[in-house]
């Protein structure tokens, strides 16, 4: 049956709706896009769009823009995938970028603090909501269980780097599986005999573009410009952040407060909260970090400039990378998704990534919960030990919001709520 190719142009006006009403986190985006290219334009049938979802959670980075940048390739080549992808995003950075300003500038009145307490409460909640929804679907068998305990104690207790433990991860995994069958591909394909010489060259050309604003910043401004090394390390979280938006946050929320100081735990937490409020991916949280830190950092620009490039750089180098994976793999797609070695790496990136989960909510948690938090080191073993008292109000507002998100209620409902509860508490 032949499918259905809608104009150019009616495909770029879907994508700016679709990147509108993106709401919802990874799972929310990949149904929508489903709902809408499958069964109501029918522009992909429902066998190619599920193989590219796995092939899309195998690779580092934003999982859902990389289905959208997929589902444009698929229809229109790389100009159907770069309108798909960016469209995707460009609605909530706009508005994420406004957002992030307006903290800037006024996040430290009262009535805003009071706010993000209610806040920083319900985030704490959604991530602990979202850590127990992906344990439940990851951990299959006492080896996931492993591997999932492995990686919170790895990074929790020795502070192994993130990187380090994904792929190990993978590593166990991809030995693990390649004893396993060789799995038939449901229809037939032309795309598998595509030149890996060409994609060779497709991944070169975006590794390029990717490399392009760090290297630029590092011949204008030196290496160790906080400018260069803000991109250097987003750039390198976008390489190794396997397993979704919640695990490249562990890597994120750590690095950036305690490592870097570009932000503090707090601040984390509400940059958070804006990007669950917002339509495109959950890791548009990072262009807050961008923001807040390029308002810090000093250069050759006028002040207000600088939360705008930080943002820039963050954005460029965060989903670049997205387009580098797609246009370079996907016509490989179907020989790549038969092979078990990498079905089995998948499946232990994603039960570690519940102990990434894991220690991402212990950390959030101390920091919600306790005024004071700060580590001690025995040996080789790391303790976060937190003073100040519990802040009760805040756990009694984290509970009630996992409450009402067991109850099913939208998450910008439910942020609401928890902003008005911390207005009326505060003030």
């Amino acid at each position: 049956m032949t499918l259905p190719v809608p104009p150019l142009a009616a495909f770029a006006r879907f994508w700016l709706r679709i990147g509108c009403l993106s709401f919802g986190g990874p799972a929310g985006q990949i149904a929508l896009m489903h709902r809408e290219l499958v069964e109501q334009h029918k522009w992909l049938d429902d066998a190619a769009y599920l193989r590219a979802l796995n092939f899309c959670m195998l690779l580092p980075g934003p999982e859902a823009q990389q289905l959208a940048t997929w589902c444009g390739w698929r229809l229109f080549g790389v100009r159907g995938g770069l309108i798909a992808g960016g469209l995707f995003v460009l609605p909530g950075a706009l508005l994420m970028a406004a957002l992030t300003l307006l903290y800037i500038h006024f996040g430290r009145l009262p009535v805003v603090q009071a706010l993000f307490y209610g806040v920083q409460a319900v985030v704490l909640a959604v991530v602990a909501q979202a850590l127990l929804r992906i344990a439940r679907r990851a951990l299959v068998g006492a080896k996931g269980w492993v591997l999932a305990v492995a990686a919170f104690v790895a990074l929790f207790f020795f502070d192994v780097p993130f990187p380090a433990v994904v792929l190990a991860a993978g590593l166990i995994g991809w030995v693990q599986g390649r004893g396993g069958p060789h799995m038939p591909a449901e229809t037939p394909v032309d795309l598998a005999r595509a030149s890996w010489r060409a994609s060779l060259a497709t991944a070169l050309l975006w590794l390029a573009v990717w490399a392009a604003p760090v290297l630029a910043c590092a011949v204008w401004l030196g290496p160790r410009h906080e400018l260069t090394l803000l991109g250097s390390f987003f750039a390198r979280m976008a390489a190794v952040t396997f397993g979704g938006a919640y695990a490249a946050l562990a890597y994120v929320a750590q690095n950036a407060v305690a490592a870097h100081g570009w932000l503090t735990a707090p601040q984390m937490l509400d940059g958070l909260g804006l990007a669950e409020t917002t339509p495109g991916p959950l890791v548009l949280v990072f262009q807050f970090v961008g923001g807040l830190a390029g308002a810090q950092i000093a250069g050759p620009w006028p002040g207000w400039l600088g939360p705008w490039l930080g943002m820039a750089m963050v954005l460029w180098v965060t989903f670049a990378p997205s387009f580098l994976w797609i246009f370079a793999l996907a016509p490989h797609l179907d020989r790549l998704t038969q092979r078990p070695a990498l079905a089995g790496a998948l499946a232990a990136i994603t039960a570690a990534v519940v102990g990434v989960m894991a220690n991402l909510a212990l950390w959030f948690a101390l920091h919600v919960l306790f005024g004071k938090v700060a580590p001690t080191w025995i040996g080789p073993v790391r303790l976060w030990w937190p003073s100040g008292g519990i802040d009760w109000v805040a756990a009694a507002l984290a509970l009630a919001a996992l409450l009402l998100t067991r109850l099913r209620l939208g998450i910008g409902l439910v942020l609401a709520l928890g902003a008005l509860a911390g207005l009326a508490l505060r003030l």
